[in-house]
C-alpha cells in the first residue's frame, strides 16, 4: 500500500500503468467486500494499480492483511460516505468530501481512467454527470449491462437499467446508437443486432413514445452500424435474436432485478432437489462440474458491473449487494 503522497510524487506502479479509483465505502456488505473484490482484480490484472478512496481508518487496517495489494494500491482518505437512502439532489450539494466525489474527480483530472463504486446508484449519476459531463448529444446517460444470453459473444447488452426511469423517443434512440457501439467495441459484434423492448413484437403494440422510438431507430439503422430487428420481448433478452435490448431505466432495472432474483431461486431449488434423497445427493456429486458450470454461468455476480455510457469519463456501477 502506497501513501497518497507516494503517488502525487511518483505515479502509480511505473507511468504505463492504469489506474482505476474505486469508491472503497459503498456497497450493502461494507469496504471488506470492496477490498476483497480489488484484490481479486489486481491477481487478474497485473497492469492496473488501484486509487482506493475512503476512511483511512476503515481502509488501512483490511489493506494490510491483504500482503499481495502491496505498491498495487493507493489509499487515499475521505471522511464522507453516501448512503443508499440519501437524495441525489443533496448530495450533490453535500458530497464533496465523500468518498464516491474523490473517485470521479479522479477521472475528471486524469487520475485515473475508470472509477468504480456500487453506492448510491443515483447519487453516483448525478455527480458523474455534473462532475464529468455528457457527450455531445446525449440528454440522459444509461447503464448498459451485460445479460447471459444464447447469443455469439454469450451475452446480449440491455440498456437502460436504471441509471433514469424516464426516456423519450429521442433519449431511446440514443441508447441504441451507444448500445449498438458498446457491442462492437466491447463483444467484437461487426453489425449488432438492436431491438427495442416492448409488450409484444407486433407494430401496433405498446406506447405511442415506442412507436415513434422504433420509427426513429429505424431510420438510423444504417448510420448507425447495427441491424435493427424491431420490437423485442422480455423472453427475448436472453436469446439469440438480438444483440442489443434497449428500454428505459424504469423497465430495465425492473427486469435485471427479476433476473437475479430467478437465477436465485433456480439455485436454491435445484440445491434442495439434489439433497433431497440419498440417490439425489449421489446423482449430485456425479453431476457437479455439469452443475458448477451451469451455476457460473447464470451467476449475476459474473458480469456485475454496469457501465454508464454517454459521460465524458468512465464509470462503473457495481451492483450494491456485491461480493467480492
Amino acid at each position: 500500500m502506497e501513501s497518497d503522497s507516494a503517488i502525487d510524487a511518483a505515479g502509480p506502479a511505473g507511468a504505463s500503468a492504469i489506474t482505476v479509483a474505486v469508491d472503497g465505502m459503498g456497497g450493502d456488505r461494507g469496504p471488506a467486500a470492496v477490498v476483497g473484490g480489488v484484490a481479486r482484480a489486481a491477481a487478474e490484472n497485473p497492469d492496473v494499480h488501484f486509487l482506493l478512496v475512503g476512511d483511512e481508518a476503515v481502509l488501512a487496517p483490511l489493506l494490510r492483511r491483504r500482503r499481495a495489494l502491496a505498491g498495487r494500491v493507493t489509499l487515499r482518505h475521505a471522511p464522507g460516505v453516501i448512503s443508499m437512502n440519501d437524495r441525489p439532489s443533496q448530495v450533490v450539494r453535500s458530497g464533496r468530501d465523500s468518498s464516491m466525489w474523490a473517485v470521479i474527480e479522479a477521472v475528471r483530472t486524469g487520475e485515473a481512467r475508470a472509477a468504480v463504486s456500487c453506492g448510491n446508484t443515483g447519487a453516483l449519476m448525478a455527480m458523474s454527470a455534473i462532475r464529468l459531463g455528457r457527450l455531445p448529444g446525449v440528454a440522459r446517460p444509461a447503464i448498459a449491462i451485460l445479460w447471459p444470453s444464447r447469443g455469439p459473444a454469450g451475452y446480449n447488452v440491455v440498456l437502460d437499467a436504471g441509471a433514469d426511469v424516464k426516456a423519450d423517443p429521442r433519449d431511446l434512440l440514443t441508447y441504441g446508437l451507444m448500445g449498438a457501439s458498446y457491442a462492437r467495441n466491447g463483444l467484437d459484434l461487426a453489425r449488432p443486432r438492436v431491438g427495442l423492448l416492448n409488450i409484444g413484437t407486433e407494430d401496433h403494440k405498446g406506447r405511442p413514445e415506442l412507436h415513434e422510438a422504433a420509427r426513429m431507430m429505424a431510420g438510423a439503422a444504417e448510420a448507425g452500424g447495427y441491424e435493427w430487428v424491431g420490437y423485442v420481448e422480455g423472453s427475448d433478452i436472453p436469446s439469440s435474436r438480438v444483440d442489443v435490448i434497449v428500454t428505459d431505466g424504469f423497465t430495465g432495472n425492473v427486469a435485471l432485478k427479476t433476473a437475479e432474483g430467478t437465477a436465485r431461486l433456480i439455485s436454491e431449488l435445484m440445491a434442495e432437489a439434489f439433497r433431497k434423497t440419498p440417490l439425489s445427493r449421489i446423482a449430485a456429486l456425479l453431476a457437479w462440474t455439469s452443475l458448477r458450470r451451469l451455476r457460473m454461468r447464470i451467476d449475476p455476480r459474473r458480469v456485475n458491473g454496469g457501465v454508464f455510457l454517454g459521460l465524458a469519463g468512465r464509470v462503473v456501477k457495481s451492483h450494491g449487494a456485491a461480493d467480492a
